[in-house]
């Protein structure tokens, strides 16, 4: 699947600094993939719409990324939050191993991150992988695909976003 960007709506420039650097807003940007094992796509292409939805530009990276593409598309749109959809049930053990990888990167050491969907496959003791996946380095985590939950937390940090103000664009 192609990335959507809608950059058409993305850019509005209210004024430049004065080293000639434009003062921008851009929508809330979210970055959204599958984990490495997990070949779906019909949860992304839902994910993909509700986050449009809610007023954000999405890059859709798409299942199965190795964790290395997916650390560099991280690294290379800065986006506002970072979103991994697993349905496969091996969900916990790549994101755990992607986030960790993530994390690293210095300039999204404080990226939100968020995993969610079917993240293990323990039948009742999946219960016990988000405190794991937070440890590892995930802000939230929305097991068995909770959309309330995610809708909430997406709402929360755009309204952060909005009282933060412009970005610099161009640094």
């Amino acid at each position: 699947m192609a990335p959507s960007t809608g950059i058409e709506n993305d850019l509005a420039v209210h004024a430049d600094d004065s080293h000639g650097r434009a003062l921008a807003r851009t929508s809330f940007h979210v970055l959204l993939s599958g984990v490495a094992s997990d070949s779906h796509t019909w949860n992304l292409v839902y994910l993909d719409k509700l986050l449009q939805e809610a007023g954000c530009s999405v890059t859709n990276v798409g299942p199965c990324p190795p964790d290395g593409l997916l650390v560099d598309e991280c690294a290379s749109t800065h986006p506002d939050l970072i979103v991994l959809s697993s349905v496969n049930g091996h969900g916990a053990i790549d994101g755990m191993r992607v986030i960790r990888r993530i994390r690293r990167v210095p300039e999204l050491a404080r990226t939100p991150a968020v995993i969610g969907g079917k993240l293990g496959t323990l039948g009742a003791e999946n219960g016990t992988l988000a405190p794991r996946l937070l440890a590892a380095g995930f802000d939230r985590v929305f097991p068995d695909g909770s959309v309330h939950g995610f809708l909430g937390y997406l709402g929360e940090l755009q309204t952060k976003a909005d009282a933060d103000g412009p970005r610099l664009v161009g640094a």
